[in-house]
């Protein structure tokens, strides 16, 4: 018992150090707005929010009604590209991702779908029409049918179909200024085939593999064909072990990434544990000030390169307040904060995305709810797009460059980050 007691005096002063050498400092520090070329956009992605879903991988896997709800329409971003791409223009937006699907350009091997194509041609011309530049994600988690009935990733043809599939596309829309991304949070992708019953464990280094060698080929085309055009493959970034994950993709396609995408959506830190409970379904308490962090991890890891948050949000079950209290508004202007922060304490973070401009369909459920603009995609056969109290804030945020000088975080600068271990915690912003 004496020696226990020792272990846990030895372990509580260990943890009060912690928090002594990692206590918040300057949470409250004034900030400067954001330079006048910093780009401010939205998010979205094809088989989420356009509905009239052609076969897919996905398509496929919400017929499993044991593991996700109905696909339904969608919020029907197929019909009703036009009024969305005309919200975020109202809002001063300069930035719009959306997604291609693959799926519904090439239904069948070699077989392009002309109408297909000029409805993206119409998507990509409304976002200029608008004044804003157009950031095209060739591959959101989806892939054909047929491509899904060949193996999917685990075949080598899959490697030569998304590069033809890649050359197609990437030659249609260069020279209109389009930012580029391959692969939509590769190590997720995976995951989620795995989990969905495509692959097993035993094939993901070996998909990990494919989709590197795929952006490679898809990076040099983007090359060759657009020349000047930048491209990424977005990272979904995990706290505590980001290297671990980086490892399996991000390592092996460094010298091919012209910036830096991350996907920030929640934290971990002594004082806000709740990160495990994105695992199990559950929400997670906001940390804003973790985005500093991930930033910070990746511009010590790439000092040559431009960082851009290409997705960054907060979901609510079915529009319902958060259990943490937080409004989609104030976890908007408190990222902004230490975006803002990190420009500061010079990080070359070009852009920040909102995911998404508008809710959809989240992966298997309507449930999580993410838009700027809600839809009550389950129960509203009209689909109507209602401005959350967020749609005025990051108007406002634009228009201004970021929060006000003097803005103090809704959410306290947290004890001992853990996104980015031991530095996060020894050295806070």
């Amino acid at each position: 018992m004496r020696a226990f007691g020792k272990l846990t005096a030895c372990l509580a002063l260990f943890a009060s150090l912690l928090i002594v050498s990692a206590s918040p400092a300057g949470a409250d520090e004034t900030v400067e707005p954001l330079p006048d070329d910093f780009l401010w956009g939205v998010a979205s992605s094809g088989f989420q929010s356009e509905g009239d879903a052609p076969d897919s991988n996905w398509l496929r896997y919400t017929e499993n009604g044991d593991k996700h709800e109905p696909y339904g329409n969608g919020v029907d971003f197929r019909h009703r590209y036009a009024e969305d791409i005309a919200l975020a223009a109202d809002m001063g937006v300069e930035v719009y991702r959306f997604g291609i699907e693959w799926a519904r350009v090439e239904p069948a091997p070699g077989q392009w779908d002309e109408a297909e194509l000029a409805y993206y041609d119409d998507v990509v011309q409304h976002i200029l029409d608008a004044g804003m530049t157009p950031m095209i994600t060739l591959n959101h988690w989806v892939h054909p049918g047929w491509v899904a009935d060949q193996g999917g990733w685990k075949s080598a043809d899959t490697l030569t179909d998304f590069t033809a599939y890649s050359e197609r596309i990437v030659d249609r829309y260069s020279g209109l200024g389009v930012m580029w991304v391959t692969f939509n949070e590769p190590t997720l992708y995976v995951f989620h085939e795995i989990d969905n019953g495509s692959a097993t464990w035993f094939d993901a280094l070996a998909l990990f593999d494919r989709l590197a060698a795929a952006h490679g080929n898809a990076y040099d085309l983007i090359h060759e064909l657009d020349p000047g055009a930048m491209v990424t493959s977005n990272v979904a970034f995990i706290p505590a072990t980001p290297w671990l994950f980086d490892a399996v993709f991000l390592d092996k396609i460094a010298s091919k990434l012209d910036f830096v995408g991350v996907d920030y959506y929640y934290g971990l830190s002594l004082d806000n544990l709740t990160a495990i409970r994105e695992v199990t379904g559950g929400q997670a308490s906001a940390q804003p000030d973790g985005i500093y962090y991930a930033l910070r991890y990746y511009h010590n890891k790439f000092p040559d390169k431009p960082l851009y948050i290409v997705e960054n949000g907060m979901p609510t079950e079915d529009g319902a307040p958060r259990e943490d209290g937080l409004t989609r508004s104030e976890h908007l202007s408190d990222h902004v904060y230490w975006l803002q922060r990190a420009v500061a304490d010079g990080m070359n973070v070009i852009g920040y995305n909102y995911w998404s401009i508008t809710d959809n369909y989240e992966w298997g459920s309507y449930t999580p709810r993410f838009g700027l603009y809600t839809v009550d995609a389950v129960n509203d056969p009209d689909l109507v797009r209602h401005p959350t109290d967020a749609v005025p804030t990051y108007t406002d945020l634009i228009e201004s460059g970021g929060v006000p000088e003097d803005y103090e975080p809704v959410v306290p600068q947290s004890i001992c980050s853990l996104i980015d271990p031991p530095l996060s915690c020894l050295v806070p912003a």
